[in-house]
């Protein structure tokens, strides 16, 4: 009888051991959910920070055949300007969405996962509440908060924010001449649509390399149509999607549009653009301009800058004479209406994320944004994209970078870490090396007020996710036949409404349900 008394007295003790534990458990919860949600954690009481994370997971794409080692100098430099331990699990970039998706149905996500782009992955788990709403937390923090309304517009989920962008250049479009042809001719640099069309007349006929021979064209255009798609926003027709009194209407269903298309039939049957133009490969681009065949083109910068390198390596030229090139670039060029319209990117590539399972809480939430927030300093984004400052570059007496190229530094260069890079100002960028590099970022600047945004870059809209492909390839197939000559305007109407009746209507009406949802 006694030990049955000692057990039942031992029993009770045990059990008010474990409530009191309990309740100490529960007000622990409680205070750490009712802690201040403003800045990077609470307070202990006696006003010390709490802090949630030691150490911060990171999941992050990487274009190395071997991952960059742990507490490399980089990232232990990263390290020692946040104050906070990091652990980056980087993740070949050939296999990234797999094991995001794989990453995404675990138990063990990061709080932080770079997300290159509005994959049905993502899209699926950001619906289910896998990742926190960040748009009543940026304008908070001095850096988040310096993100660009429009960009941060297009990488949203029907204006939803669920991560934080990584910027890329917004004006890239640009019309490409030869400027020895230009200079034979005697023609300015084109300013506006019209002027444009006149020079590549003038390149067709004119014999602009003087061999006497009729075997030139003025524009050169691949199975790669972007050209079509930047002519039509020049001349004034929506980026893919405009807005009318409330609706979303296609591009190609305006007049502006037509008008593009009803001149690009014209240099086609006029001989101004490439008679293999559904054939010739992109990759055969840049060659035909520099063999002669052509005398413009109509893509990004970048383009300008490798074909002017076939022309100097072909002179000799060693880049020591800035005023020395031999192309011309234009950027946006004017309407016949007098206004620019540009056509942009959508100025981001892809964006971070915060997973809810691993922040957990609003306090734990702002500690993670405080962290985040000092790496879109402008100290932070040239950490993450220039490197360590006396090691990996330095600056010249105009605050440009100049990189280093010693042997740390070289062996540091694969640890690259500006996929982490969001937004931001302050980032150093290097002197630009000739007249036309100047040329080319001053009208990457001056062309951004102009640009014409899609107005449905934001919005995930189901019937495209399942009908996009097919509803694009009519009007893709029908704007190729229609500039052939293999159909007429007649044959391109009944495409038109083919695309309406497949489908376009419904995904019209649904992008402007979604619309008028995300600016309530």
């Amino acid at each position: 009888m006694n030990s049955i008394r000692k057990r039942g007295v031992l029993f009770i003790v045990v059990l008010f051991g474990l409530l009191f534990l309990a309740a100490c458990g529960d007000s622990d919860d409680a205070s750490k959910n009712n802690a201040s949600s403003n800045g990077a954690g609470g307070s202990d009481g006696e006003g010390e920070e709490t802090v949630h994370f030691e150490e911060i997971n990171i999941m992050a794409p990487t274009f190395e055949t071997t991952a960059p080692p742990a507490d490399n100098d980089w990232e232990l430099a990263v390290e020692e300007f946040t104050g906070k331990k990091i652990n980056i699990n980087w993740v070949p970039n050939v296999n990234y969405e797999d094991r995001m998706n794989v990453t995404l149905v675990s138990d063990d996500i990061p709080e932080v996962m770079v997300i290159q782009g509005k994959t049905p992955g993502f899209l699926n788990s950001a619906e289910a509440g896998a990742f926190w709403e960040l748009s009543d937390y940026l304008d908070d923090y001095e850096f988040l908060s310096q993100y660009n309304e429009d960009v941060q517009r297009n990488a949203s989920v029907n204006g939803k924010v669920y991560g934080l962008y990584r910027s890329r250049d917004i004006m890239r479009s640009t019309a490409i001449l030869r400027k020895d042809w230009l200079d034979n001719l005697g023609l300015d640099v084109p300013e506006t649509v019209d002027e444009f069309i006149d020079v590549l007349y003038a390149f067709t006929n004119d014999d602009p390399d003087g061999n006497g021979v009729d075997d030139t064209v003025g524009l050169i255009i691949p199975t790669y149509y972007g050209s079509l798609d930047t002519l039509a926003v020049w001349m004034g027709a929506p980026n893919v999607w405009g807005i009318e009194n409330g609706e979303f209407i296609p591009n190609f269903t305006t007049d502006e549009y037509m008008e593009s298309l009803e001149l690009a039939r014209q240099l086609v049957e006029d001989g101004v653009i490439n008679e293999d133009f559904t054939t010739l490969s992109p990759d055969d681009w840049d060659s035909a301009m520099f063999t002669g065949r052509g005398g413009a083109i109509i893509d990004v910068y970048s383009r300008a800058m490798s074909v002017n390198g076939l022309f100097a390596d072909e002179a000799g030229s060693d880049g020591s004479d800035p005023s020395e090139y031999f192309v011309e670039i234009t950027g946006t060029l004017r309407a016949s209406d007098g206004q620019e319209y540009g056509h942009p990117t959508d100025g981001y590539s892809g964006f971070l994320a915060i997973s809810k399972s691993s922040v957990q809480t609003e306090e734990e939430l702002h500690e993670i944004l405080a962290f985040l927030d000092q790496l879109c300093s402008p100290e932070g984004a040239n950490l993450l994209n220039n490197g360590i400052e006396g090691v990996n570059y330095e600056l010249d007496d105009e605050g440009y970078v100049i990189p280093l190229e010693t042997e740390e530094a070289v062996a540091l260069n694969p640890y690259i870490m500006n996929q982490m890079a969001m937004y931001g100002d302050g980032l150093y960028k290097p002197k630009a090396d000739s007249d036309l590099a100047i040329k080319r970022y001053q009208l990457m600047e001056d062309n951004e007020e102009h640009a014409v945004f899609n107005e449905a870059a934001s919005l995930v809209s189901n019937i495209y996710t399942t009908q996009g492909t097919q509803l694009d390839e009519i009007i893709e197939d029908a704007r190729i036949q229609y500039l052939a000559g293999q159909i007429d305007r007649e044959g391109w109407d009944a495409a038109v409404d083919l695309w309406y009746n497949s489908g376009g209507q419904e995904l019209i009406d649904e992008l402007t349900e979604l619309y008028g949802e995300m600016m309530d």
